[in-house]
């Protein structure tokens, strides 16, 4: 993403939809960052959208263990964008 707005946000989360299977994206919860204002385009989608509770990432459960997981590969210092795609792929196949 370019920036955290909100059209860049619906941008990143329709090419999200469109690399998996429909089944697999029934849902979306997030934090309540103003990015995630999109939250009305995405449930036109047919995308259930959830906001998390402030403080209380255990609502995200499935995400905070994924984040955990990947910085074992990657430290938070990482550029994410200069990974090449196959060798985030790989990683996430193997997460």
């Amino acid at each position: 993403m370019k920036d955290r707005s909100k059209n860049s946000m619906l941008e990143a989360i329709k090419r999200l939809i469109a690399s998996i299977p429909k089944e697999a994206f029934k849902t979306f919860t997030s934090d309540r960052g103003k990015e995630f204002s999109c939250w009305e385009e995405v449930e036109k989608m047919g995308i259930e959208f959830y906001f998390a509770n402030p403080y209380c990432s255990w609502q995200r459960g499935c995400n905070e263990n994924s984040n955990g997981l990947l910085r074992e590969f990657y430290t938070k210092k990482t550029d994410i964008l200069k990974i090449e795609a196959e060798d985030l792929i790989r990683t996430l196949m193997l997460i």
